[in-house]
């Protein structure tokens, strides 16, 4: 399973961006998804997970009514949208995906990760 995560870059606060992440290596909409990000010096931690259809999502606190977790089963792709994009959000994100179906908030749930795709929120 391989996943490749792209469309990050710099904004300035307030801004947008939207992330991909594209699955190969077996049914993508078997399973769930998510975004993890781990910013410089900090632990890698939660974002945001869609179940495998897509019928319910989970975000962090820290993200709830600004980032928005999506998947186009058809296309074996995920996205996130990020919308007012603060300071803090800067980090390296990360898309995963679980060996099972069930989405969760915990990275230690998650066996297979992309690269990793660097967002940069500038004053």
């Amino acid at each position: 399973v391989q996943l490749q995560a792209s469309g990050g870059g710099s904004v300035q606060a307030g801004g947008s961006l939207n992330l991909s992440c594209a699955q190969s290596g077996r049914t993508f909409s078997f399973y769930a998804m998510a975004w993890f990000r781990q910013a410089p010096g900090k632990e890698r931690e939660f974002v945001a997970a869609v179940t495998w259809k897509g019928g319910a999502e989970y975000y962090s606190d820290s993200v709830k009514g600004r980032f928005t977790i999506s998947r186009d089963n058809a296309k074996n792709t995920g996205y996130l949208q990020m919308n007012s994009l603060k300071l803090e959000d800067t980090a390296r994100y990360y898309c995963a995906a679980p060996f099972y179906a069930r989405a969760t908030m915990d990275q230690y749930d998650y066996d297979y990760w992309g690269q990793g795709t660097l967002v940069t929120v500038s004053s």
